[in-house]
């Protein structure tokens, strides 16, 4: 994240906090990167500086009034008018990051070879609830370079338990070996 994403958000989440919207206006966000990843164009016609400002803050009133909540809004058209709006997505991770904070949420991304089945989901859901104490919200990634196990990430920790990462061990100890 960045210091902008930071900033601003920390800005948005203590306002919507103050007045229980704190859940609402993290899923506009969410929904509104979802959207700007689909059309990243639109993100590049709020920065273009052919524009004005009051013109870019013009296409975000007819595109998204009476859409979003109006903090949401105006925080877009804050980010406009600073220069800012590519760090939409920044704002979006800071702005999740205090709200999982604050609500006991941790934000795990399991990466293996082959999808994990729902049982499996849940059990390390679990487990790892257990683990934590914290309300995990599990995401899932595949990645074929693992080979096997499970590699957890979070909180800026990686747990590696990954056939990948156990042959890079053995490989690793094999190169240390005097023979």
């Amino acid at each position: 994240m960045t210091e902008v994403g930071n900033v601003y958000s920390e800005s948005l989440y203590e306002l919507a906090k103050d007045e229980a919207l704190d859940q609402r206006i993290g899923q506009e966000l969410e929904a509104l990167r979802s959207c700007f990843r689909q059309e990243p164009d639109y993100i590049r016609l709020l920065s273009s500086p052919t524009l004005t400002k009051a013109e870019r803050c013009q296409i975000l009133d007819d595109g998204f009034r009476d859409r979003v909540h109006p903090y949401v809004l105006n925080f877009m058209k804050i980010l406009t008018e600073k220069g800012y709006m590519r760090y939409f997505s920044d704002c979006c991770d800071a702005y999740a990051a205090h709200y999982n904070e604050d609500h006991g949420i941790l934000s795990v991304t399991a990466v293996t070879a082959v999808a994990l089945t729902p049982a499996q989901t849940e059990k390390l859901t679990r487990k790892l609830n257990q683990i934590t104490g914290k309300q995990i919200k599990l995401h899932s990634r595949i990645d074929p370079a693992v080979l096997g196990g499970v590699r957890l990430d979070y909180d800026g920790q990686r747990l590696d338990d990954t056939v990948s990462h156990r042959l890079d061990a053995v490989r690793d100890l094999l190169n240390k070996t005097v023979l």
